[in-house]
């Protein structure tokens, strides 16, 4: 079966947009400050915000105690110095632009009290190290558990988190087709597992370095169909005569 190429354009007066068959999410991809962004959304316009925004934790949140601080996200992050904790405004405007939110770190800022949390299992035991990371959620639901390690050696990022805990997010917390909001792209990696999920997803990136790497990390892991997804297998009919879709072989 054909489908359609992936691509992405980029032009200087407008964000990236990712352009994918029906069965994908889109990506619209913003290089600005998340605040002025948020300003252009009607009340309630995003099904879900999804956020790890800058916890305020300095050298701390980077460098695993020392034990990290020669690896080049590291340098970077020290460079730039970006890591200060939103404002109340912040989150203000997030609650307006969306009906749903999960906020990672939120044990960092003044929240709600909720049931739903999640907790990040990182399966790692370097005492300079947190063996889990919280996620504050607006759902009144049962709190869950993610258990997945995080050990990308090419990451660009200082707090890139895995794909596969975004894919769990969004198999969790989103459906396909639906408007998800992140303020803070870093890395991307809530951009591949968005596009894979099929949500329509907005991203912001203040910092054009990490914007630029994010691109081309995204346009990169999204470059070819997922050609094992049940959305892409060919139909073929059965002994009735009738359609049916194959199923991926293990």
């Amino acid at each position: 079966m054909d489908t359609a190429p992936f691509t992405l354009e980029i032009t200087q007066d407008a964000p990236a947009v990712f352009h994918a068959p029906p069965c994908c999410g889109s990506l619209d991809l913003r290089l600005g400050d998340c605040m002025d962004v948020m300003k252009t959304f009607p009340d309630g316009h995003f099904h879900l915000a999804v956020v790890d925004p800058p916890y305020g934790l300095g050298d701390r949140l980077s460098d695993g105690g020392g034990v990290l601080e020669k690896r080049a996200y590291v340098q970077m992050y020290r460079e730039k110095r970006w890591d200060t904790a939103p404002t109340d405004e912040y989150f203000e405007e997030l609650r307006r632009v969306s009906k749903h939110q999960i906020v990672w770190g939120g044990n960092y800022f003044k929240l709600p009290p909720t049931r739903g949390i999640i907790s990040w299992d990182k399966v790692q035991d370097m005492p300079t190290l947190s063996a889990w990371e919280m996620a504050w959620t607006s759902f009144d639901c049962v709190a869950r558990i993610y258990r997945g390690r995080s050990q990308d050696p090419n990451r660009i990022h200082p707090t890139q988190k895995p794909v596969d805990l975004y894919k769990w997010v969004f198999s969790k917390y989103a459906k396909p087709g639906q408007r998800v909001l992140d303020t803070h792209l870093g890395s991307g990696s809530i951009a591949i597992a968005a596009h894979y999920a099929g949500v329509h997803l907005t991203a912001c990136e203040i910092d054009p370095d990490y914007y630029e790497a994010a691109k081309a990390r995204i346009s990169r892991e999204t470059s070819q169909t997922d050609l094992f997804s049940p959305h892409n297998a060919p139909l073929q009919r059965r002994a009735d005569g009738k359609p049916s879709q194959t199923q991926p072989t293990p």
